[in-house]
């Protein structure tokens, strides 16, 4: 399985003086800053990826509305015969 996806923020020219103390230390306090956070992707996101790893592989084939209701009539033509 490939590598989690990752949720990524990036903040350019950032105050500095709203940085939490512990990130302000040895920062000029006019300063501004690029910040990135990176986490989890949320749910939905992980969700998606997983499916994208799944159909990458063949091991899952999505259907358009058209292509179900294709094969649906087609087996019940059969079925009628």
């Amino acid at each position: 399985m490939a590598a989690m996806e990752r949720e990524k923020i990036i903040r350019d020219n950032y105050p500095v003086e709203r940085l939490p103390e512990d990130l302000r230390a040895g920062l000029d306090a006019g300063a501004r800053v690029k910040v990135t956070v990176e986490g989890p992707a949320s749910g939905l996101d992980s969700f998606r990826a997983r499916v994208r790893e799944l159909q990458n592989a063949g091991l899952l084939k999505v259907e358009t509305l058209e292509e179900t209701t294709r094969r649906t009539r087609a087996l019940r033509d059969e079925w009628d015969r």
